[in-house]
């Protein structure tokens, strides 16, 4: 019987053959050969002496040291260098067949056991290469090595536990909230687990039946729950529960279980992980660190421990990120690099005039801010920068600033906002800044501003969808002829009937609803004019990043002086009438409140309060004795700006509201801004109506009501009861919403991830840097040391669309 060292070198030296014929992959031993390297070390240091790990080298560097182990066991004698006979009897007769090569842009039904009908299912979750199959990552993974029995359970922990269903039933928690109950066990106690919302569970959970359940353990009137837990039946592939490791649990489709899916993903792996290029320089490589990516895809599927997948996870979101990233930057070079840039008298005397007769002065984070765009708008590089800030810091006043200094120099500006209503209050915010408030809103869609301050009257038009015939007709000729200098509208000034010859600057106010392409058809009315996006509330860094990665950014992360802390509170429905009775006491101390509803009128199809009838329910029987105001998007828009200016000067009491509030309003005297149905609006919504408060010397209020909210809906409450800062608030919302719904549009030009978060902040700025890096040295991506990448990129580049590339 051979030594032990002697059958672990021999079982090394296969290994290494397998190796080779794969490309040297690091896939032949489960969990990578370093796993092996370090059980046997004793036995294997005469071939292995000095090696640190295998897994962090290249192919090229494994093959080199495989070379040199095998060298090193045939000149010792140690372990056959040559292939075993074949054995006698039946079985040699045949002849092995090499299996057939397939490559990674082969049809996935090449592999083995892969059907017409696994195909047709396969296409569901978007695999109908191999390649697809290798870039399939798991959702998650069960973590076998660290089972826990069910007595030994921790609240607040993300756990793994193997249990039996006991029974599984269906729950009531409201008339239309149907959710699923389980009772689970295993030999040392029971468990309840609860999947809210999700009644089909019930169907699934047939007692008796096996389940792997992973997530968080809460405790409900003191007992242990998991609530909404992942979970996967092990029907079939009890064995799993044996094999101690992460295992991956990929996204997958009715008819295609996950022990189907493993089979085909690791034979995908197995054979073409080899044909994986490395396509990162290696000087970039060197510099970050970064896990290799034949290594990185093997460990994303299989990790050997949580820290190699959170290692391997990092080096493939970076991949996407940096990509996306040279993107973003090269479309913002070769804006800047493009010839027609307009440069604007951004210094004039009409400017600082404006600044100069505003009724107050600006913040310092206010005159930062413009100065960046002044200096950007007086280049022949067409300037684009993102103008950020937190509700009520200022961010119009400086947009308009811009727009007078393409008027002052001879061109047309335009402000572009997602809603009519938006864009209508915009309009009347510009008349109110040029004339002071001095001079009566006129309400028609083309109006001319004069003060004593201004140079020359200027001419402020407004473009919406909705406008008569004859008025878009009247408005298109004048922008036409250049009589207008400020245009104000929707989507209805990308139209292509509508030419703006002299367009200098385009004002975006992004809300998050325009797309990039809406962006881009602006912009191309004039001949290359300068773009100033404008959020109302603060963006997420990763989004400011991502989405708006192409533009400078200017933040106004100061608020006015005297601005003071909203006080906030979620009241509960029974607390109702202690609300109105609040509200009442503010009124006798001679203050004013909001109150805002979601809808204008009663719907069937939605539960909640609507404007029309609050008004007339709380004129009549809460505050008959005070004076109430209605706001709503309905109202001509003459109407709306007498009502905006009698709550303005203290004619009215109350004004109840629809959310056109959002913008556009201010009145030092509202101290009290009572939200009704609060649960119907997401955390940036809420606060902006919240910031229509706190704007003079009194103490302001901010109370939520909500009559019966969801848990996000009760997530998001709590939140703005704790939170006031509207940066940290936009983290907040985009971690409960993602990216998907926060930005209230598919069509964004964000392109769908594999692998990394928009909340990947470290690793998103690490892959800005570097694109930075790449871009400021090579344009082009044209040195021989950036081909693979420039391969790669242009590729990824080609599958955006055609806004992003």
């Amino acid at each position: 019987m051979p030594p032990a060292s002697d059958s672990k070198l021999e079982a090394l030296r296969k290994i290494l053959e397998q190796e080779e014929a794969a490309g040297f992959p690091d896939t032949t031993v489960i969990g990578g050969l370093d796993r092996f390297l370090s059980r046997w070390t004793s036995e294997l240091a005469p071939a292995v002496d000095g090696l640190a790990s295998y897994s962090v080298l290249t192919p090229p560097q494994r093959e080199k040291w495989a070379g040199g182990a095998r060298a090193k066991m045939a000149s010792a004698g140690l372990g056959s260098d040559q292939p075993p006979a074949p054995k006698q009897g039946k079985a040699s007769r045949r002849t092995a067949r090499p299996p057939a090569d397939i490559g990674l842009d082969d049809d996935v039904t090449r592999l083995r056991g892969v059907s017409t009908q696994h195909l047709a299912r396969l296409k569901k979750i978007g695999v109908s290469k191999v390649s697809d199959l290798v870039h399939l990552f798991p959702n998650r993974h069960n973590d076998f090595a660290h089972m826990r029995k069910v007595s030994e359970l921790e609240p607040g922990q993300e756990q793994t536990v193997v249990v039996t269903v006991w029974e599984a039933s269906i729950s009531r928690s409201g008339p239309r909230r149907r959710s699923t109950q389980a009772v689970l066990g295993d030999d040392t106690g029971n468990i309840r687990a609860i999947w809210f919302n999700n009644p089909y569970m019930a169907r699934t959970l047939r007692p008796g039946a096996q389940v792997v359940i992973s997530g968080r353990v809460n405790v409900f009137r003191g007992q242990p729950v998991f609530e909404s837990p992942e979970y996967e039946l092990l029907q079939g592939q009890e064995e799993l529960i044996h094999t101690g490791r992460l295992v991956p649990v990929y996204p997958s489709t009715e008819g295609l279980p996950q022990r189907t899916l493993r089979r085909f993903v690791k034979q995908a792996l197995d054979r073409c992980i080899s044909q994986v290029a490395e396509f990162l320089p290696e000087e970039l490589m060197h510099r970050t660190g970064l896990m290799g990516l034949q290594s990185a895809i093997a460990q994303a599927h299989y990790p050997d421990s949580e820290r190699d997948w959170a290692t391997a996870r990092w080096r493939l979101a970076f991949d996407e990120l940096l990509l996306l990233q040279l993107a973003v930057l090269s479309r913002k070079l070769r804006w800047q690099e493009s010839a027609g840039g307009i440069p604007l008298e951004s210094r004039s005397a009409g400017v600082e005039a404006f600044v100069g007769a505003l009724p107050f002065a600006l913040t310092d984070a206010q005159s930062r801010a413009l100065d960046d765009i002044l200096n950007d708008i007086g280049q022949k590089a067409p300037m684009s920068r993102l103008l950020q800030g937190d509700v009520g810091s200022g961010k119009t006043v400086v947009a308009v600033a811009a727009l007078l200094a393409a008027a002052f120099s001879g061109y047309q500006g335009a402000l572009m906002a997602p809603t009519e209503i938006l864009a209508e209050q915009h309009f009347m915010t510009v008349w109110r800044l040029l004339t002071g408030g001095s001079a009566a809103f006129e309400g028609g869609p083309i109006l001319t501003a004069e003060a004593d301050w201004l140079p020359r009257p200027i001419t402020v038009g407004l473009a919406l969808g909705s406008a008569s015939q004859r008025q878009k007709d009247e408005i298109h000729r004048r922008l036409a002829d250049g009589e207008i200098d400020l245009a104000i509208g929707t989507h209805a000034l990308i139209q292509p009937s509508v030419e703006i010859p002299r367009l200098a600057l385009v004002v975006v106010d992004e809300q998050h609803r325009f797309g990039v392409m809406q962006r881009a058809s602006l912009r191309e009315k004039g001949s290359r004019p300068h773009l100033l996006v404008m959020s109302a509330t603060p963006i997420p860094r990763s989004l400011a990043l991502t989405l708006y990665g192409d533009l400078d950014v200017s933040s106004i992360d100061e608020l006015p002086p005297g601005r003071q802390q909203i006080r906030t509170r979620w009241v509960e429905p029974e607390r109702r009438q202690a609300a109105y009775g609040f509200l009442r006491k503010e009124v006798d101390q001679g203050r004013q409140a909001f109150i805002v509803c979601p809808l204008i009128e009663e719907s069937e199809a939605i539960q909640s309060r609507a404007a029309t009838e609050e008004h007339a329910r709380l004129s009549t029987d809460v505050f008959p004795d005070l004076s109430l105001g209605l706001l709503h998007g309905r109202m001509p828009l003459r109407e709306k700006q007498e009502v905006m200016d009698g709550f303005q000067r203290g004619k009215l009491n109350i004004l109840v509201s629809t959310p056109v509030v959002e913008v556009g309003i201010d009145v030092p005297n509202a101290s009290v801004m009572l939200i009704d149905g609060a649960d119907r609006f997401g955390l940036a919504q809420l606060h902006q109506f919240r910031g229509r408060v706190g704007r003079g010397e009194h103490q302001s209020y901010c109370l939520l009501l909500a009559d019966s909210p969801g848990e996000e809906a009760r997530e998001r409450l709590r939140i703005l009861e704790r939170v006031h800062d509207g940066f940290e608030l936009a983290e907040e919302d985009l971690r409960i919403r993602g990216p998907g719904d926060y930005l209230g549009t598919r069509q964004s030009g964000l392109p769908e991830f594999r692998v990394a978060r928009i909340t990947d902040h470290d690793v998103l700025a690490l892959a800005r840097r570097e694109a930075t890096r790449l871009l400021v040295a090579d344009p082009e991506l044209a040195a021989p040391e950036n081909a693979r990448l420039s391969e790669h990129f242009k590729r990824y580049a080609a599958d955006l669309p055609q806004e992003m590339s």
